[in-house]
């Protein structure tokens, strides 16, 4: 069997968990994931005191989820970015390539920062409230997430970008041209992808026959599920 990759580093690959910028995007998801969940809990369930517990969980994650996030966002935007040259397909360094990128597509800017505003507002509202609190946020936030994290995928590989960089060898580099597979297999998945659409609506209609009713005491007291 040919060889087709090594790692070039004593050690093989590792070296990308200390890095501070991948270090900064994990911390992100990490909360991110958090908030999420207490989101979600505070749609499902039907219970003063536990509410009151939920918000205090939203505040402690939502603080660091949203410096992190900035963090890694303002240093992404800031730094140098791998780039390819369409006639060429060299790869070199171009300084504020992601930030060049996002002001190349349009689309993808509107749908970066749609994005971050559905999370923010989905994040915010539950904190902000004093009386009754919304307790619908999870799904801003849930599309929110999907909005950005897309457009961030759109960033790291469109507009000429290598998306899979090698530091080593610049010319290593993965773009979606040198790694896309045959004709024939983009097409099937091309077909493929049309269901998509039916996935996501089965999605929304499981999960909305399991928060149809939110859980109280009683029924955690009667259900023989356990919680």
């Amino acid at each position: 069997m040919p060889i087709i990759s090594e790692w070039t580093g004593l050690a093989h690959g590792l070296e990308a968990a200390f890095n501070l910028q991948n270090l900064a995007l994990g911390l992100t998801v990490f909360f991110l994931a958090r908030v999420l969940a207490v989101l979600y809990f505070m749609n499902r369930v039907n219970n003063t005191e536990i509410m009151e517990r939920i918000k205090k969980q939203l505040i402690y994650n939502a603080i660091p989820f949203v410096i992190f996030f900035l963090t890694f966002t303002i240093w992404l935007l800031l730094s140098k970015g791998f780039a390819v040259n369409p006639t060429t397909k060299e790869v070199f360094i171009e300084p504020y390539k992601y930030l060049h990128n996002l002001i190349a597509m349009p689309v993808v800017a509107v749908l970066f920062f749609l994005g971050v505003t559905l999370v923010l507002i989905g994040i915010i509202r539950p904190i902000t409230c004093f009386v009754k609190c919304s307790t619908k946020g999870i799904w801003g936030a849930g599309i929110g997430t999907i909005l950005t994290v897309f457009s961030l995928f759109l960033l790291a590989g469109f507009n000429n970008t290598a998306y899979y960089p090698s530091t080593f060898d610049l010319q290593s580099s993965l773009t979606i041209e040198n790694s896309s597979s045959s004709l024939y297999t983009l097409t099937v998945m091309s077909y493929v992808s049309l269901m998509v659409p039916f996935v996501i609506a089965y999605i929304w209609y499981a999960w909305r026959a399991i928060d149809n009713k939110k859980m109280d005491i009683e029924e955690i007291k009667t259900e023989t599920h356990v919680y």
